[in-house]
Order: structure tokens, then C-alpha cells, then sequence
């Protein structure tokens, strides 16, 4: 019998990783960022990340030692980004799986994820210049998974352009084509992998019947129905020998030959469509359910799910970010923590640690453990504030607002922890670390309630001023 999966999630704004803070292969990787949408919080708020949207790959299941390792990816497309460094090179992924780096390890792309074919190859060939070797070789593509044609992308942007005059504001999204390609999917018009390697002349007539619902939506788009279809011609014949059918795919592979198995999220919780920080968000389940309907795989099968959190609170562009400090603090952590969104290049916006986006993202995915990365960028300062409750009209709330209107009015009642003053950067283990980053790691764990953790003091309820309200007592 195949392991559990190990599910990798970025809580809401959820932190994005630090080249220092973790491995892949026993080789540091940096942060990601997020992905469609605002590219929004991840306590960061912004990919598992970083940004509010971000994958990363976590370390899988302890037990047993598999031959190979599968690594998965469950939803959204290219507009999720971030680097990872490998032997000093770096590397820039956005549909591909991390693990595709790894020779020994198949990476999979699942039937949630909406893929561009000519992004992924041109991907793919800007990374082989790095350095990436027989890739298609360790890639394998759910027949179920959709489409993105460069119309969708292009809709993307006039989208946009129409939120902008209308409303004033737009969602900040990528405009890689994701929102569009999921409305298609959605209303059932849209086109998969299966498709474009089945009857090309069937493809072709529901391609150009979509190309045409477009053109009539927005009069001024303009589209290379024949040139587009030559192209993605080329394209499945490339594709076809990584194409297999996704759900028997699992299936042999957690009931085969046992390994391990890691899955990745392409965004950060707040960017999930309906849990996140709506409309701000992405347009995929990047909780842990989109694991069962991005893979077509059992909840059962589920094993650890680890939240990668920042030790601050980040964001890429608009939308509510209650802790967001825009001051000397907030470039500060910006300039030190290289805040920029890999895919677009936009700034990320920093902030506090904010314990009740994480609690928030913690009810929703129920971690089992957490990656803390990027501690070292606090290094410097004299004291820390966090953000632990969110207060209406002067009362505490116990719940994180789904209302962007009313999340923009929470007053933030925070706790100032001291700084330590001293570089962590080679810290490996609980105590290399000072006595007050350890601290703060407690105050996360704390509001978490996560059961497993790597210092078991965490859950130790002992408090240095008993007195403080705990947030144990936060109403349920």
C-alpha cells in the first residue's frame, strides 16, 4: 500500500520561504508568489506563500523508504511563481512541479490545474538553460486537467482594464488567462488535454464555437483562430507521451509500490475562491480539499498537512491586510525579505505576523505541523509586534471577516515581543536559537494549537504572565 500524502499548503497569508529556511533535495529554495488574483495575503499574506499564493514542498511521511517520490500539483496555472535554488542555480517555476529538479522523483500535474501548453514549454526551455535535464522524461500531465488559450489571457487583461473603469479598482490578477479558463470550465464550454489528443477536427470546432462566445463578450478581442490551432496541433503531439489518465494514475500510485508522496499548492489559503480573501483570490480550492478534487484522490488518503508560514505577514497587490505596516518597518522587511512577486515582479506589501489569519487558516486545513521560514529577516529589529486579536467597535471577534468592507474597519490588537538582536541564519536546530526568536515561535504555536511541532515546549500552556489572556480562551 501506497503512504499517505503529505499535503504542503500555505495558510492564508501564509509566509513565503526563505532561500535559508528549507531544502528540496537537501538544497535551500526560496519563496514563491502567489498566484492568480491579487497575488494576495499569505501570512504572508500572499503561494504558500509567499505572497498569499505559493507553493512549496515540505519533507513527506517518515515512514518507510520508498523508491520514488511523487510530487503533485492540485490546481490554479502559471500565474503561481516562485524560485528554487539548487547548487547556487536558481530556477523559476510556475507549472511545473518543484520536484521536477529531482531525477529520482515524478512529478505529476493534476486535473485541477489549468495549464497553458506554450507557457509550459517555454518554461521549461528557459529552465533546460539553467540547467534542467530531461524533464518530460519525470512529467506526467492528467488527461483531465484544462486548457488555457491565449485568448483566455487575453480576456484576462481586458477584464481588467473593464473592473478598472467601472469600479475604479481592478483584483490585480496575473493576467495569465486563469479566471477566464475556470468561467469556461465552469459553464462547461471548456476544452481539456483529453480532448486536444482525441478528434482534432472535434477539437477544433469547439475551439473556434469558444473563441467566438468570447469575440461576442468583448467585440474589440482579436483572435488567430487558425494560428492558434496550428500551434496547439504542435503542442499535442509533444504532450501526448506525458499524458496518462490522472485518476488511475493515483490510484497505482498509493496502492502500488509503496513511496512517498508529496502535494503542492499552487497559492496560499486566503487566495482559495472560497475561503480567501474574496474577490481578492485566486480561482481554485488552494485549501486542503482541492488536494481530493485537484488529484482525484480519497480524503482518507490524506496523511500530514504542513502549513508553510513567514515569520511576517506579506501581500501582493490590493485588498484588506489588517497588519500591513506602511512604514520604515514595512521596508524594511520588504528590502531584507527581496518581497517582490516572481511571475509579475510586483512589490509585495509586508506587515506583522497576524495569528488570526493563521488560526483562521489552521481551521480551515487543519495542519498537523507547520514550516516557519524566513525568522532570519527579523534579525535586526528591537522588538517585534504581533498581530493577536481583531477587534469590531471595540470588542474582540473570534472569527476572521469574510467581508472585505468590514476586514478594512478591524482594529488590530496586538502583543510587542522583544527582538533578539542576533543572526539566525545558521541556526539548525530549536537551540541554536536565542531564547526570544524561540519565544516567538511559541506565540505562533500557541494560537495554532497545532499537536505536533518540532519543539515540544510549544505546547507547553505555561505562560510568562499568566495574567495575559490566552488565546486558548478566544471564543470558540
Amino acid at each position: 500500500m501506497g503512504q499517505p500524502l503529505s499535503w504542503t499548503r500555505s495558510p492564508g497569508q501564509a509566509p513565503s520561504p526563505h532561500p535559508r529556511s528549507r531544502a528540496l533535495s537537501q538544497h535551500p529554495r526560496r519563496a514563491s508568489e502567489p498566484t492568480t488574483g491579487p497575488n494576495s495575503p499569505s501570512p504572508s499574506m500572499d503561494g504558500t506563500s509567499h505572497s498569499l499564493g505559493d507553493r512549496t514542498i515540505t519533507p513527506g511521511s517518515p515512514e518507510g523508504t520508498p523508491e520514488r517520490l511523487h510530487l503533485e500539483l492540485t490546481g490554479g496555472g502559471n500565474n503561481a511563481g516562485h524560485t528554487v535554488v539548487v547548487d547556487g542555480k536558481e530556477y523559476d517555476f510556475h507549472l511545473l512541479p518543484s520536484g521536477i529538479i529531482n531525477t529520482k522523483a515524478v512529478s505529476f500535474i493534476g486535473n485541477g490545474v489549468v495549464v497553458h501548453l506554450p507557457g509550459l514549454f517555454e518554461e521549461a526551455e528557459k529552465n533546460e538553460k539553467k540547467g534542467l535535464k530531461d524533464w518530460e522524461k519525470r512529467l506526467i500531465l492528467s488527461d483531465r486537467a484544462h486548457l488555457v488559450f491565449d485568448f483566455h489571457q487575453a480576456v484576462d487583461g481586458l477584464q481588467e482594464v473593464q473592473r478598472q473603469a467601472q469600479e475604479g479598482k481592478n483584483i490585480g490578477t496575473t493576467r495569465k488567462g486563469i479566471g477566464p479558463a475556470y468561467s469556461s470550465k465552469a459553464a462547461r464550454t471548456g476544452l481539456r488535454v483529453c480532448d486536444l489528443l482525441s478528434d482534432f477536427d472535434e477539437f477544433s470546432t469547439r475551439f473556434k464555437n469558444l473563441a467566438h462566445q468570447h469575440q461576442s463578450m468583448f467585440p474589440t478581442l482579436e483572435i488567430d483562430v487558425e494560428g492558434q490551432l496550428k500551434r496547439l496541433k504542435g503542442f499535442a503531439e509533444r504532450i501526448r507521451p506525458m499524458v496518462r489518465d490522472g485518476v488511475y494514475f493515483m490510484y497505482e500510485a498509493l496502492h502500488g509500490a509503496p513511496k512517498k508522496i508529496l502535494v503542492e499548492g499552487a497559492n496560499a489559503a486566503l487566495l482559495d475562491i472560497d475561503f480567501g480573501t474574496y474577490p481578492f483570490v485566486t480561482s481554485s480550492n488552494c485549501t486542503v480539499g482541492g488536494v481530493c478534487t485537484g488529484l482525484g484522490i480519497p480524503p482518507h488518503n490524506i496523511g500530514e498537512v504542513y502549513g508553510v508560514v513567514k515569520a511576517y505577514t506579506t501581500r501582493v497587490g490590493i485588498g484588506a491586510f489588517p497588519t500591513e505596516q506602511i512604514n520604515e518597518i514595512g521596508d524594511l522587511l520588504q528590502s531584507r525579505g527581496h518581497e517582490w512577486g516572481v511571475t509579475t515582479g510586483r512589490k509585495r506589501r509586508c506587515g506583522w505576523l497576524d495569528l488570526m489569519t493563521l488560526r483562521y487558516a489552521h481551521m480551515v486545513n487543519g495542519f498537523t505541523a507547520l514550516a516557519l521560514t524566513k525568522l532570519d529577516i527579523l534579525d535586526v529589529l528591537d522588538e517585534i509586534k504581533v498581530g493577536i486579536a481583531y477587534k469590531l467597535s471595540g470588542k474582540r471577534i473570534p472569527y476572521f471577516p469574510a467581508n472585505q468592507e468590514i476586514l478594512q474597519k478591524v482594529e488590530v490588537e496586538y502583543e510587542t515581543l522583544p527582538g533578539w538582536k542576533a543572526d539566525t541564519t545558521g541556526a539548525r536546530k530549536w537551540e541554536d536559537l536565542p531564547a526570544q526568536a524561540q519565544s516567538y515561535i511559541r506565540e505562533m504555536g500557541w494560537c495554532w494549537q497545532i499537536q505536533r511541532f518540532d519543539d515540544p515546549a510549544v505546547l507547553d500552556q505555561d505562560r510568562a504572565d499568566p495574567g495575559r489572556p490566552h488565546p486558548r480562551q478566544w471564543p470558540q
